[in-house]
């Protein structure tokens, strides 16, 4: 079996320069020339998982197809490679240590000093290798989370210095993602960050072989020149990442960088032709080219932060371009939804989307918000709490059940509508535990969400604990809300709408985890069909 080929990501001189994106980039050259090829990324914080973290710490909590609850790169590594990523791909401290102390009590080191190395060490290189080991792909990038200097980035950077050894120069590479800080008042871009980083990782025993700068202005050859001398690289082996429009067009810029051929002669790839990136160009036209544009509100309770909903603005991306038409995502934050202000806040919106969610701050909002949708006739998805949210406003406003709710936020509710599942009544712990991952959903025949879909059988990804209370589903199917979707398994409620409204559904997954550039969830695409739909017919 051939050799897998590994290639390090790391980062210096600041955080956020977008190292997931030029791993992904990266990916995507590869792949388009025909190497099977896959992203994991290196998390140097102690939780276990992203899952017990706010929103407002680390963006959202991205999960995949085996109920891995991850890092939001992960996210983008599906978006561009459009390959599913598993427990595999994200790795954090908290897991290695956990999985090294479980071993130790177990007895498995024999009576040995545990120690950051060897033992730390050798649980990450482990980690690193399994996808490689599986035969599944031909080259695996690693991002290294956080800095290089970090006192918590160390063991990871002290085991990439022993697997480049152990692979040897032909198996095995890093990339320093750096950047290029312009001072405006000397009117220059300086190159002395970047050379503290480099030599930051030297000392750490690792040489930089491409270095790929972050800069706001062009790169002179001079520059280059300077960067390849003093940071012991070659000088084609310089890239500039100057900021981009939209991430979209990374892999193009680091394709006219020569990025990838960089990384084949450094690793000895054989050459099988220019990348094929038309599908890729076709999306990227679309997207910078739309014929028409729809206002769509996101109604949530993180909205400060971007990162918090990235898995669905890059949804509305994707099925924008696919309708070509521009996707103008209005954030709104749900705790400041009134009764008298709906009206002058949602106003204009051609559709509505309201967002996931935990705990009972802002639910009020999200709840108006829905009824709002509903009643003015304009477009509504709900996922997740979003779909809870219309179960509740319909039993409220259209049941009669003013005090419905779910037993989240009212556990004395005397209509919970919304209830805990079953399997989760006698979990204690936080982290890991509720229903993640694919899940089989069951459409119905003729339905809204089947004709959007067009199959019977549909397998989504869901992160929830609180669930549809059948108890209420005659009665509110009796009104005119449907469940078109449900797990036959257990009988739960994926996806239910209002047929009598031209375009109203509420899902249980998260449909955004899906979506990627070559294959734009259909949920999305329909949706933002609906609203320019609802656009034309509103002038």
């Amino acid at each position: 079996m051939p050799q897998t080929k590994y290639i390090f990501v790391t980062g210096g001189v600041t955080s956020s320069l977008g190292k997931g994106i030029i791993a992904a980039s990266l990916a995507k050259l590869l792949q388009a020339r025909g190497y099977r090829t896959t992203i994991q990324k290196l998390d140097p914080y102690i939780n276990v998982d992203p899952g017990t973290l706010n929103p407002y710490e680390h963006g959202e909590c991205y999960v995949t197809d085996d109920g891995a609850e991850t890092d939001l790169d992960l996210g983008h590594y599906e978006r561009f490679l459009n390959v599913p990523t598993s427990q595999a791909n994200n790795v954090t401290t908290g897991r290695i240590y956990q999985s090294v102390i479980e071993k130790e009590r177990k007895g498995a080191f024999l009576g040995k000093t545990v120690q950051v190395i060897p033992h730390i060490t050798n649980e990450i290189k482990h980690r690193i290798q399994l996808l490689g080991q599986s035969g599944d792909f031909d080259v695996v990038i690693t991002e290294i989370g956080g800095t290089v200097g970090d006192i918590e980035s160390l063991p990871y950077i002290e085991s990439v210095r022993q697997l480049l050894w152990e692979l040897g120069d032909d198996n095995a590479m890093v990339i320093h993602l750096t950047l290029i800080p312009y001072l405006s008042a000397a009117g220059e871009l300086k190159t002395k960050p970047t050379q503290h980083s480099v030599k930051t990782l030297m000392e750490s025993g690792i040489k930089a072989d491409v270095l790929v700068c972050r800069t706001e202005h062009e790169i002179s050859d001079e520059i280059r020149g300077k960067l390849a001398l003093f940071c012991n690289v070659r000088k084609q082996a310089v890239i500039q990442s100057i900021d981009a429009s939209t991430i979209y067009d990374v892999p193009l810029m680091m394709q006219k960088e020569g990025l990838d051929q960089v990384v084949m002669q450094k690793l000895h790839l054989e050459d099988k032709g220019a990348p094929d990136l038309t599908q890729w160009s076709a999306f990227l036209k679309k997207h910078k080219n739309p014929k028409d544009e729809v206002r769509i509100g996101l109604i949530g309770k993180y909205v400060e932060l971007q990162d918090s909903y990235k898995s669905i603005l890059e949804s509305f991306i994707h099925a924008g371009a696919q309708n070509e038409v521009k996707v103008k995502v209005i954030s709104i934050h749900s705790e400041h939804l009134t009764v008298d202000n709906v009206p002058e806040q949602l106003e204009g919106l051609h559709g509505i989307l309201v967002a996931p969610g935990f705990g009972e701050r802002g639910i009020e909002g999200k709840i108006k918000a829905v009824q709002y949708a509903r009643e003015q006739k304009i477009p509504f998805l709900g996922i997740c709490l979003g779909m809870q949210m219309a179960v509740i406003e319909y039993a409220r406003n259209v049941l009669g059940l003013t005090q419905a709710n779910s037993l989240e936020m009212d556990p004395k509710t005397p209509d919970p509508v919304i209830h805990l599942m079953e399997g989760q009544k006698k979990v204690t712990q936080k982290g890991g535990t509720m229903r993640l991952g694919a899940w089989s959903c069951d459409l119905k025949p003729g339905s809204l969400a089947h004709k959007i879909y067009g199959v019977s059988q549909i397998a989504e990804r869901h992160r929830h604990r609180f669930e549809f209370n059948n108890k209420y589903l005659a009665d509110i199917q009796s009104h005119g809300m449907i469940a078109s979707g449900t797990n036959t398994e257990n009988n739960l409620v994926e996806v239910v709408e209002v047929p009598e409204h031209p375009w109203f559904i509420g899902v249980q997954y998260h449909p955004e985890y899906k979506s990627t550039v070559a294959n734009p969830h259909p949920l999305f695409v329909a949706f933002v069909q609906a609203a320019l739909v609802h656009k034309k017919q509103s002038k």
